[in-house]
């Protein structure tokens, strides 16, 4: 099969579009023939793990020990491990591939509790821009965030994959939501439900006296202290990552270092997500929302898995609006 592979770190340069061994799903995991995939910061953030980071992680300090990318995918079921009962050969589905095995391929695993059915009106395209970015404005809006109907909720960030899928998820929780982006996104973010729109380049949101319960700071590009002005008294502070620059390593210290002293000394609270739990409880929780019309991915460009270097590249760029999919079966993605 032909997959995306990379035996060196550094830029997407060093992608290779490459004829691979089809992968063999474990007992517990499916095969999937992928449709679609999408990329998500982690990829880029992957190919430029520093030194430091990979000794730490074990992930091979001069050469990756895994050599594949890619987290999300949609696509048809072609096998099932001995122990799936939930999925068989044929079925439409999507979520998150083995880490191993990413999804920049024609052929990547999953564990069966990493997979839902794909929501049958969607497109494999719209399906494969769903599944991290979509948990990661779930799990921080509802989990950490402790969302509440009637809330007012800022979405900071509200243009990127995460940003406009928390904007939606939001409003699904019956929250009153003010979605934070540049001025050439400020539709957009209309048009997917805010109910309040504040452009960054004309307008400091820490600054103008307006005060939220639960702010949703993606890459958290203003310091906690000065997000803590824009809280209710009770109010509650997310960060979350989409990358991995130099705002959100500063963020994620400030949240690390001043978050609990923050929110021992006061009602407030404030601190990070973690890592993204993938599972099928959350994936079937969108689902429903994405079927019923709640939730609508925003894609803003598609590229073939031989140009998946130029995918993430753009995505590096900072500028992409919604989700960057990639097309691996150009051929039939309905």
């Amino acid at each position: 099969m032909k997959a995306i592979v990379y035996t060196q770190y550094g830029s997407p340069d060093v992608l290779q579009l490459k004829e691979v061994e089809k992968p063999s799903p474990r007992d517990d995991e499916v095969l999937i023939k992928v449709q679609a995939a999408s990329v998500n910061a982690l990829d880029a953030h992957t190919l430029r793990l520093p030194f430091l980071v990979r000794l730490i992680a074990g992930s091979g300090p001069l050469k990756p020990k895994n050599t594949s990318l890619g987290a999300d995918i949609a696509g048809r079921v072609e096998a099932v491990g001995a122990t799936v009962t939930q999925f068989h050969p044929g079925d439409e589905v999507f979520g998150i591939s083995r880490v191993s095995k990413g999804g920049f391929a024609e052929y990547a695993c999953a564990a069966e509790n990493t997979l839902a059915l794909k929501p049958a009106n969607l497109s494999f395209e719209a399906a494969a821009a769903v599944p991290v970015a979509a948990l990661t404005a779930l799990q921080g809006l509802r989990d950490t965030g402790q969302i509440q109907p009637g809330q007012k909720v800022l979405i900071h960030g509200a243009s990127g994959g995460v940003g406009t899928f928390g904007v939606q998820i939001a409003r699904s929780f019956g929250a009153e939501v003010t979605a934070v982006c540049s001025t050439r996104n400020l539709e957009m973010a209309r048009s997917i439900g805010a109910d309040h729109v504040i452009d960054y380049t004309q307008e400091d949101v820490t600054r103008n006296g307006q005060q939220y319960d639960l702010i949703l700071a993606v890459n958290g590009y203003h310091p906690i202290l000065a997000y803590r002005r824009a809280l209710s008294p009770t109010g509650r502070y997310v960060l979350v990552g989409e990358g991995s620059n130099a705002h959100l390593i500063q963020a994620l210290l400030q949240a690390m270092l001043l978050g609990p002293l923050i929110s021992r000394t006061g009602r407030q609270k404030m601190g990070f997500m973690g890592i993204t739990k993938p599972n099928q409880k959350d994936l079937v929780f969108v689902k429903e929302l994405l079927e019923a019309g709640k939730v609508v991915p925003v894609i803003d460009r598609c590229y073939p898995l031989d140009e998946t270097a130029e995918a993430i590249r753009y995505l590096e760029e900072g500028h992409a609006r919604g989700k960057v999919v990639i097309m691996v079966d150009q051929n039939d993605n309905t």
